[in-house]
């Protein structure tokens, strides 16, 4: 009898077991945004205000390394400029946008020389990388600052290998003017554009980047005038131009702007926030950073956010979702959890 009971309590842990195995699978094949993301080592994922390129197949994912003490310098008090110290971009790479590997950090702080860009004491934000195939590099332009937000720079680093490492060039203000919040695009034709706030935020610009992708070109234009915005994000779907950003109110959410151009140089018609579902007012208590293309898959676009904890930036979170169109307006609806099936009908037929 005892045999038996131990049997049938054995039999039970192993459907449970496999129960909850499947549950976790399944889960896991999934992506849920605003929740704590692991690695395939079991760690969360460390990779803020960042974008993803694809190449040769693989997805990798560039960040913000934020680790330590959060903590709010005086000259930041008055709009709330919490920051950690500067440890240096951190990379993922993944094959399938579930299973994340750690590459380390491919772009280290400078901690003996307090004069270098890259000390922990300056700002690093929003590092963007795209492969130039004219010169077979990597490049990566972010915001480079002073702990006070007075410098303005915009730094750049190249690598022969998508993880690294970089090697740090320099940082520039283009075009004689501030640069902060900025990404990167590429266009159809290989020229490679960065975005960025600038005018104490009050003007985005859209610079071209010499061929080598390494200086601006000195074409340029500034678009919304006086329309304080950051977190700009541009890509290009149906021979049109979107962008998308916030306004300007520190770490915390705001309603999300979005516009479209027939043309990267503008003129950029406005359409208004993208976001609908609980929370689109405030974009889902997130901000823009960047927009990818899901590799096989025509037409299939995920918009990335951070949901920023200002008080405790390490623990801030992702949100990614699927956009979808209605003519020309883009949209993005929160999902508490999605997976790739959603771009089922953009599959590409090899």
């Amino acid at each position: 009898m005892k045999t038996e009971k131990r049997g049938f309590v054995i039999r039970v842990l192993v459907i449970v077991s496999v129960f909850a195995f499947v549950c976790r699978q399944g889960r896991a094949a999934q992506i849920h945004p605003g929740e704590i993301w692991l690695d395939s080592s079991g760690k969360p994922i460390n990779a803020h205000g960042g974008g993803v390129m694809v190449h040769e197949q693989t997805y990798y994912w560039y960040g913000e390394n934020k680790e330590g003490k959060t903590w709010l310098p005086e000259s930041n008090k008055s709009w709330d400029g919490y920051r950690v110290d500067v440890t240096g971009v951190r990379c993922y790479s993944s094959k399938d946008l579930l299973t994340w590997k750690d590459e380390g950090l491919v772009l280290k702080a400078v901690p003996e020389d307090p004069a270098h860009d890259l000390h922990p004491s300056k700002v690093v934000e929003r590092p963007k990388v795209a492969f130039n195939p004219r010169t077979e590099k990597f490049v990566m332009w972010m915001h480079i600052d002073s702990p006070d937000y007075k410098a303005a720079h915009a730094g750049v680093a190249v690598a022969d290998s998508p993880t690294g490492p970089f090697a740090y060039i320099e940082s520039v203000r283009p075009e004689g003017q501030d640069s902060r919040d900025q990404t990167m695009f590429v266009d159809d034709d290989g020229k490679a554009y960065r975005i960025y706030s600038s005018e104490n935020n009050d003007t985005t610009y859209i610079s071209l980047l010499s061929d080598d992708w390494l200086k601006h070109s000195g074409k340029f234009v500034r678009v919304f005038e006086k329309r304080r915005m950051e977190a700009q994000v541009v890509f290009k779907r149906g021979g049109k131009y979107y962008f998308l950003a916030s306004g300007c109110t520190g770490w915390d959410p705001n309603p999300m702007r979005s516009a479209v151009a027939d043309s990267i140089w503008g003129p950029w018609k406005e359409l208004g926030n993208p976001c609908t579902g609980p929370n689109a007012d405030k974009t889902f208590f997130g901000q823009s950073t960047f927009v990818f293309p899901v590799a096989g898959r025509t037409d299939a676009l995920i918009f990335m956010g951070d949901r920023w904890n200002k008080s405790n930036l390490p623990d801030s979170r992702y949100l990614w979702l699927p956009i979808r169109f209605e003519g020309d307006r883009l949209k993005i609806d929160w999902k508490d959890s999605w997976d790739l099936s959603v771009f089922n009908s953009n599959l590409i037929v090899q």
